[in-house]
């Protein structure tokens, strides 16, 4: 389909293939732009390829859709959590394919076609999507609400490690939720059944090398081999998990001019901050408060609605709650509030806090909250073994798809999403990943030196 340069006609090639390092996710976005400036990248049609443990598919709640055509004021209003979808609604991202661990479940298995668009009655950026994920932060809107009207194919795939699956624990099987940059807002939808983790899954070689050009292969002294009709895997439709992705990712990348490639470091492990700033208890006060009354399972677009603006004023009520806090959590403030419909855990969240620490961040309290919705976000620090087992997945689908036209890349461990610990030997494990599968790199270490000793 394309090689280096993307396929559209006119493009530019580069020499070698760019790979821009960043902390904070939403700073790839100025790194894609300049490559559509610059004639690598064409400015529609992009197919963007998302390796990352939250899907960031989110959209700044208040911003005028018309930002996104002004991009120094675009690129400030960004956060971690909603910074592609605007690239979407720009015209220039038209399908996003989120491939995400098994611990990472906010957005159901599969393909998703909706709109996006401005909401004639408030300027913002809405969509047409119903998935929990969209519905719990406020963002749904009918089509006929919304003009300048964009599609977007949205396809949402797991990957699972190639080995060392039995050390997943049961629990990590239904994780999910959205993130936030310790100062925004994120959400999540529970998973399918299906979703979870099949042990054994990928610990056989692939029975049929046919597809794709993805040859059997096992391990020996730490070299692949080629082998002959190995094992079947064990999984449904007694087929390879690693080469239905493939098949998935390279007939969806047919679709598009040209192929971004991106990758959250905290794919490989992560954590959910908020779990050590919040006692147990205050989590679970928190998950009370902001939890969100999700639609019957067939509702009407009336009954979208209905659910989309209770939950908006719920919202807003909690937002300006911890406003009201921030200038004085004295007793009268916090009783006020507490008499609100579905506030009372309020009270016992903020004596809570009040003992533990003389001034509480309410802004962040409120941050955490905008989290919580219905199940947690995603908690899990991989093992030595599991990220290995990831980073061969990915070694055998980036092998076996389309070159990407740039590579794009987000530490993510300043806030604490991917474990500090962790993240330069994962940084390090996924430059030489690529390097074993495209050759030459360019690469941009675009974040402070100080943080890779954090």
């Amino acid at each position: 389909i394309m090689s280096g340069g993307g396929g559209g006609s006119g493009l530019r090639s580069y020499a070698a293939l760019p790979v821009c390092v960043v902390e904070d996710h939403q700073d790839v976005l100025p790194f894609i732009y300049r490559a559509i400036g610059s004639k690598h990248l064409p400015a529609s049609n992009i197919s963007f390829v998302h390796l990352d443990s939250h899907p960031d598919l989110l959209i700044p709640v208040n911003m005028p859709a018309d930002t996104v055509f002004d991009k120094e004021a675009l690129f400030s209003e960004l956060s971690i959590e909603n910074w592609i979808m605007p690239a979407v609604y720009a015209g220039h991202i038209s399908q996003v394919i989120w491939l995400h661990p098994p611990w990472a479940q906010q957005i159901s298995e599969g393909k998703h076609d909706f709109l996006i668009g401005k909401d004639i009655s408030t300027t913002t950026i809405r969509v047409t999507g119903t998935d929990h994920y969209f519905l719990s932060d406020g963002l749904y809107v009918p089509a006929d609400q919304l003009e300048n009207k964009k599609p977007l194919s949205l396809h949402v795939i797991l990957i699972n490690p190639t080995e060392a699956l039995n050390n997943l624990e049961e629990n990590d099987k239904a994780a999910s939720a959205k993130r936030v940059k310790l100062s925004t807002d994120d959400t999540a939808s529970t998973a399918p059944a299906s979703s979870s983790v099949i042990p054994g899954d990928l610990d056989h070689s692939c029975s049929s090398g046919k597809n794709k050009g993805i040859q059997n292969t096992s391990t020996q002294n730490g070299t692949e081999t080629l082998s002959e009709g190995s094992a079947s895997c064990s999984s449904r439709n007694s087929e390879c998990p690693i080469r239905e992705v493939v098949e998935d990712v390279c007939q969806a990348l047919q679709k598009g001019d040209a192929c971004v490639l991106d990758i959250d470091l905290d794919f490989f492990s992560v954590k959910n901050p908020f779990k050590e700033m919040y006692t147990q208890t205050e989590y679970e006060l928190l998950q009370e408060l902001y939890s969100f009354k999700k639609p019957q399972r067939n509702a009407t677009e009336e009954g979208l609605l209905d659910c989309v603006e209770n939950r908006v004023h719920q919202l807003e009520d909690l937002e300006a709650a911890f406003a009201d806090l921030c200038d004085s959590d004295d007793e009268e403030t916090l009783q006020k509030w507490a008499s609100y419909p579905g506030m009372k855990p309020l009270v016992q969240l903020v004596h809570s806090l009040k003992s533990r620490m003389e001034t509480p961040d309410y802004e962040m309290v409120h941050q955490a909250g905008l989290t919580c919705d219905y199940i947690e976000l995603p908690h899990h620090v991989s093992t030595e073994e599991e990220i290995e087992g990831l980073i061969r997945s990915i070694e055998l689908l980036l092998k076996n798809m389309p070159k990407p036209t740039l590579v794009t890349i987000a530490r993510s461990s300043l806030d604490d999403y991917c474990p500090s610990e962790q993240v330069d030997v994962i940084q390090e494990k996924v430059l030489g990943l690529l390097r074993s599968a495209y050759g030459s790199l360019d690469v941009h270490l675009d974040y402070s030196s100080s943080s890779s000793s954090v």
